[in-house]
């Protein structure tokens, strides 16, 4: 499995409107909701948000990776949200975050869990893929940059 086949068209979303951590975590929920299942946006945001409690998902220079675990999930769902303001995230760096690729696995994923986080983390290291994915202006844009990119594969 790769990146491009855990990302959906519609899991992506450029955004104007969120100004808070709380709701950039909400919306980004409800991209995620779209394709988990029997889970509801609310479940997911608190998944989001309790694991943001144990220290914050980013990873500096306006990047955040929230994450979490679900029993209910039955496969790995990730969602994207560029944001056209920056919001506090609590970074280490100070810095306030624009993207965030969020990441869900069910429960019992650990190791797989981790091989993604760290295929995100290595993508959204690159500061050059970063400039790209931020001069985007489209859902479209983002979706083929974010999907167009595997710096490796992920073992399923």
């Amino acid at each position: 499995m790769n990146l491009s086949e855990l990302l959906r068209p519609d899991h992506v979303d450029h955004c104007t409107h969120i100004s808070s951590k709380k709701r950039a975590l909400e919306h980004i929920s409800e991209l995620l909701a779209k394709d988990a299942g029997r889970l509801g946006w609310n479940e997911i945001f608190d998944s989001l948000i309790n694991r943001e409690k144990l220290g914050s998902t980013s990873l500096g220079k306006g990047v955040a990776l929230p994450h979490g675990r679900m029993e209910a999930l039955e496969y790995p769902v990730c969602a994207f949200l560029k944001l056209d303001e920056p919001v506090d995230f609590d970074s280490s760096d100070g810095k306030p975050v624009d993207l965030l690729f969020a990441l869900l696995v069910p429960e019992e994923s650990t190791e797989e869990h981790l091989q993604i986080l760290s295929v995100i983390a290595e993508l959204f290291s690159n500061p050059v893929f970063c400039s790209s994915i931020r001069e985007c202006d489209s859902d479209a844009c983002l979706y083929r940059l974010l999907t167009q990119q595997e710096p490796q594969q992920i073992s399923a």
